[in-house]
């Protein structure tokens, strides 16, 4: 069944509380506006965005058994939790919602940790998570200024503070994150 942009906005926002859909609401607008500034296709952007937390709220008893019955990423299970809604929520938005596009399912997949060599769409989609307008956090200002004139350097920033932020708590750090930061800086300084 294809689902209308009205029927997954529907399905996806009954399933968060109302401050969680008012931040998808604000990557979705933020994520279409990085779109048509960086040449990225909007539709998409806008679907990987109204998708990107739907297994958010979960039990993470469910996420868990979505994660280990379907085969998914295993590695996840080692790390934070917080990682593991966006694998399963592209699961979830390609069995249960019919997205076929691997570039919004990777969108997804990718908007928590980022990964090496990320699409143009997954840069985008990351980045407006970090970004939209309700955010609220130390550096998050500068962010928003980078992003004006360079995606790489807004969305490494935005990595930058993830790191830091794990590093003051003592916390472990996604090795795939690590990498995805890395890999933006040396696109940055290729194209320096």
């Amino acid at each position: 069944m294809r689902y209308s942009r009205e029927q997954l906005i529907e399905a996806v926002s009954s399933q968060m509380p109302e401050k969680r859909w008012l931040h998808t609401q604000g990557v979705m607008e933020t994520a279409v506006q990085l779109a048509h500034q960086y040449g990225a296709d909007s539709e998409k952007a806008d679907l990987a965005a109204i998708l990107h937390d739907v297994a958010k709220y979960w039990p993470v008893v469910k996420l868990k058994e979505v994660l280990v019955e379907n085969g998914l990423n295993d590695e996840l299970l080692e790390h934070d939790k917080q990682l593991w809604h966006a694998e399963v929520g592209a699961f979830v938005a390609e069995k249960d919602y019919g997205i076929t596009d691997q570039e919004v399912l990777n969108a997804i997949r990718y908007h928590t940790s980022g990964r090496v060599q990320m699409t143009l769409l997954e840069k985008i989609v990351c980045l407006a998570d970090y970004m939209e307008p309700g955010r609220d956090f130390p550096g998050v200002n500068n962010i928003r200024e980078l992003a004006k004139h360079s995606l790489e350097e807004a969305l490494a920033a935005g990595l930058d503070s993830t790191i830091s932020f794990l590093l003051s708590r003592k916390q472990v750090i996604y090795p795939l994150t690590v990498l995805a930061r890395n890999d933006l800086i040396k696109q940055l300084e290729a194209n320096s």
